[in-house]
């Protein structure tokens, strides 16, 4: 292809055809993709055509029963993805903007920064720009990893594993986090000098779901130590729920350090005196290379990483 001028200028790219393109890669075969965008099959099958004849590559195989997507429609969806999204979020920009607001950020995080770094960077963050708007979701480093994929995060503050393409990702280690264990404060446990895991596998536990990684440590902690895991155990990652249950019963829950001081300061819960051989890997602070942060998002950023600076003992990031 020339250089003279970019391609997709040559080509009159509409952007009916980059919403083609995530139709047909989402339904599968263009009678559905058209009824999804209101538009006839011939005229969704020509907006295809005139873009693979512009582009001189087939960006789907024809198949008895669908349509599935070329090496080099892998390349177009993706990038049509990204450039929807970065199209809404610019509409999403100027109507926050519009109604007065300093704009929108959407921030992912893990459980315990989400205790303890993210209210002291959202606190600097809107002291810069008072009416910034700032959505926050709690989850699962996978679960956030996805959305963030999805274009419905910005920044997240999660941990990355093998499966994630960390060549289209930006990475800066904050912390390791520690794992504790967490009982009503009047609990039985507290008054043994230092619990065995032993006499901890005698309690009922309250532990995040099935593979999970943080679950999936908490039972190698007991296989290792040659012991059989407890019998009663409550599955559940709400941190609202597991205080509660833990304040009415004599359960366990295991839970980030950085969560359970905030609880433990204002005496909600109580640490059990023993360390556990439940480690979690280093996390960090995630955006995507091929997402350019709004000025909103670029302003959590930087409040992001002047928290955590203070919050972990680090040196003054850039």
């Amino acid at each position: 292809m020339s250089q003279k001028s970019p391609w997709f200028l040559r080509a009159r790219l509409k952007t009916r055809q980059l919403l083609l393109l995530v139709a047909i890669a989402d339904e599968g075969n263009t009678h559905r993709a058209a009824e999804t965008l209101n538009v006839s099959q011939p005229a969704a099958s020509k907006l295809l055509k005139d873009l693979e004849d512009m582009m001189g590559v087939p960006l789907f195989d024809r198949l008895p029963r669908g349509m599935r997507a070329t090496l080099y429609g892998e390349v177009m969806i993706r990038h049509a993805r990204i450039a929807l999204a970065s199209l809404g979020e610019a509409g999403a920009e100027i109507d926050s903007l519009k109604e007065g607001y300093a704009g929108n950020v959407r921030v992912g995080a893990i459980q315990g920064p989400a205790v303890t770094l993210i209210p002291e960077a959202i606190q600097r963050a809107i002291e810069e720009r008072p009416l910034l708007r700032v959505s926050l979701l709690v989850e699962s480093s996978d679960v956030l990893m996805e959305r963030l994929t999805q274009s419905k995060l910005d920044i997240l503050v999660a941990r990355l594993f093998a499966q994630h393409d960390k060549s289209q990702l930006h990475y800066q280690a904050l912390a390791e986090e520690k794992i504790c264990a967490i009982v009503r404060p009047a609990h039985p446990l507290l008054s043994i000098r230092r619990p065995s895991l032993a006499d901890m596998a005698q309690c009922g536990w309250i532990v995040p779901p099935a593979g999970s990684v943080l679950r999936h440590r908490f039972e190698l902690m007991f296989r290792n130590e040659g012991l059989e895991l407890p019998a009663r155990l409550i599955e559940s990652t709400a941190l609202v729920f597991v205080l509660n249950m833990l304040r009415r019963t004599d359960y366990i829950s295991v839970i980030p350090a950085d969560a359970a001081s905030y609880y433990v300061d204002h005496g909600i819960v109580s640490v059990v005196p023993t360390e556990l051989a439940c480690k979690m890997d280093d996390f960090g602070i995630i955006t995507r290379k091929d997402w350019l942060l709004s000025p909103a998002a670029q302003c959590m950023l930087a409040a992001l990483k002047q928290a955590a600076s203070d919050v972990y003992g680090l040196p003054r990031m850039h």
